[in-house]
């Protein structure tokens, strides 16, 4: 039996079923006594269904994933919507302000201060009114986000795939790579996932700036998990052409360069490289000298470096193996022109 839609009650308010509200809710103050606000949108359709929470700008460069959670709050259709979609589209405010990754309050990491506390530091109190307010009420999470700056990913998922509930949030979002793990601790992904709320990572492009067909790429996998869990039952479940989950029987490294000067990329994010493939090369100021940097293993370049300058020990790209069986059908894909799941 299939129980009836229930209001979704915050601290400080109700959304009642068949309501949609656009909230700026206070998390802190500032130095002058000034409410630190972060917006949020509630959508409770009078249709039953999970909660689904929607997350973006963790960090405060990050913005591809805010454009995904805008879309899904603003821009499609919500008639056909089943259960309640809680979207929280610039989670730190105060580094989103200032254009930075991190709190300006000590250079705190709010995405490792989950679920945070009540009487702990200024990140924790804010991660605290979050995560009771908003994470903990929903039955699955998609947190997205993008590289640091300077560097670029592909679209993936990062996910415990030892837990049942994440495998299959992972699986249905409909990427090429899953990259396996719990995340480090204080990450939202993590401390919900082992509070009982499944939480995946999306990571997608570069800081500082909006890249249109990963986000229509994000927007895809966001439409085939509503579809997996019936928030969107005339939706469709997407299969991205090719996965790979890459757990510890198989390779993945950030591959460092091994001294300072210019790289040239000779690959863009997501592609395949061969073992022993040139990846770039890193060359001095009068080009007299370079340090080719060849594959140490066939696989995928999940991220790579934006950024040409690089100190030794800088890195220059993330790569992930993949098993014979996917490596052909990759193969095949680029052939024919085609990458990264596109038809």
């Amino acid at each position: 039996m299939v129980a009836d839609p229930s209001p979704f009650a915050y601290s400080g308010g109700v959304v009642a079923p068949g309501e949609t509200a656009n909230i700026r809710y206070t998390i802190s103050e500032t130095y002058l006594g000034d409410p630190v606000r972060i917006p949020v949108t509630i959508i409770n359709t009078e249709r039953p269904g999970p909660t689904v929470g929607l997350v973006a700008a963790a960090h405060g460069d990050e913005l591809n994933g805010i454009e995904v959670v805008r879309a899904v709050a603003h821009e499609w259709d919500h008639d056909d919507l089943h259960g309640t979609i809680v979207c929280l589209p610039v989670l730190n405010v105060p580094g989103f302000l200032a254009q930075q990754r991190y709190l300006p309050i000590l250079d705190r990491d709010l995405n490792r201060s989950f679920p945070g506390s009540e009487t702990g530091t200024s990140a924790k109190r804010m991660a605290d009114r979050i995560y009771r307010n908003f994470i903990a009420p929903c039955d699955f999470v998609l947190d997205f986000h993008t590289s640091t700056r300077g560097r670029n990913n592909m679209l993936h998922i990062r996910a415990n795939m030892e837990d049942s509930r994440t495998n299959r949030l992972a699986r249905a979002f409909a990427s090429n790579v899953i990259i396996a793990g719990q995340g480090p601790p204080g990450s939202l992904r993590r401390e919900a996932t082992d509070d009982g709320v499944a939480t995946v990572t999306i990571e997608m492009g570069e800081a500082h700036r909006f890249q249109r067909a990963l986000i229509d790429q994000a927007l895809d996998g966001v439409a085939s998990v509503f579809a997996e869990y019936g928030v969107k039952p005339a939706e469709t479940v997407r299969w991205p052409g090719w996965r790979t989950v890459i757990h510890d029987d198989l390779e993945k490294t950030w591959i460092r360069a091994d001294s300072g000067g210019i790289v040239d990329m000779h690959h863009d994010r997501g592609a395949l490289v061969h073992e022993g493939d040139t990846i770039c090369k890193i060359t001095n100021p009068f080009m007299t000298e370079d340090d080719t940097v060849e594959a140490p293993f066939t696989g995928v370049l999940v991220g790579i470096l934006e950024n040409p300058v690089v100190y030794p020990g800088n890195p220059l790209c993330h790569l992930v193996e993949l098993d014979q069986d996917t490596r052909r059908v990759v193969e095949s894909l680029q052939s024919t022109g085609l990458r990264n799941g596109e038809t």
